[in-house]
C-alpha cells in the first residue's frame, strides 16, 4: 500500500491549509485512515481520524480548528486546518489500517510561522 500526502506548506498564524492523501496499491478495503503528525523533538501523535463508516474524531488540540473528511472506499482522506498555530508546525503523516496493519505515507511539512 502506497500512501502520498499533500497540501504542505508555510502559513501565517490564523491561516489555513488543505492536505490531502490518496492511497493506493490495494485492492483491499481500508477500514480506518488517519492523520498523524510529528514536530522536532516531539513523539508523533493523531490528529483525526476517519472510519468506513464515517466515524470522525480529533485530537483535544486540534478539535474545532481542523476538520477530516473523505471517502475510505474511495482511498482518499483531506485535513482542512483552520486558524492554525505555530505549535501546529510538523510533519503532517497519513495513515491507513488494512487489515489490522498500518501503513504510512511520507510526510508533509507545515509551517506555521509569521
Amino acid at each position: 500500500v502506497q500512501l502520498q500526502a499533500s497540501g504542505g506548506g508555510l502559513v501565517q498564524p490564523g491561516g489555513s491549509l488543505r492536505l490531502s492523501c490518496a492511497a493506493s496499491g490495494t485492492r483491499f478495503p481500508i477500514s480506518t485512515m488517519a492523520w498523524h503528525r510529528q514536530a522536532p523533538g516531539k513523539q508523533r501523535e493523531l490528529v483525526a481520524f476517519i472510519t468506513r463508516s464515517g466515524r470522525t474524531d480529533y485530537g483535544d488540540s486540534v478539535k474545532r480548528r481542523f476538520t477530516i473528511s473523505g471517502d475510505i472506499a474511495k482511498k482518499t482522506m483531506y485535513l482542512q486546518m483552520n486558524g492554525l498555530k505555530p505549535e501546529d508546525t510538523a510533519v503532517y503523516y497519513c495513515k491507513a489500517v488494512l487489515s489490522g496493519t498500518d501503513y504510512w505515507g511520507q510526510g508533509t511539512l507545515v509551517t506555521v510561522s509569521s
